[in-house]
């Protein structure tokens, strides 16, 4: 699949038993299946290259995908 570029704030979801998710500059939201422990900090501002990931989830929020490499 094809790689991303993007900028956005790590926030953190309160549904079901929670999760992290990216929101990028234009709003879109994306649910990192491989959250690193660096980025869990709800507010922080990060750029990330991303993957898009095939996965069903119960969590109905963002496109899923696989971070390749991130910057804080």
């Amino acid at each position: 699949m094809k790689t991303h570029r993007i900028q956005g704030t790590v926030t953190f979801q309160h549904l079901g038993t929670g999760f992290y998710g990216i929101i990028d500059e234009h709003g879109k939201e994306w649910r990192p299946v491989n959250m690193p422990e660096q980025l869990k900090k709800p507010g922080k501002t990060v750029s990330v290259t991303i993957k898009e990931v095939d996965e069903m989830s119960i969590f109905m929020w963002g496109t899923p995908v696989e971070i390749v490499t991130f910057n804080t």
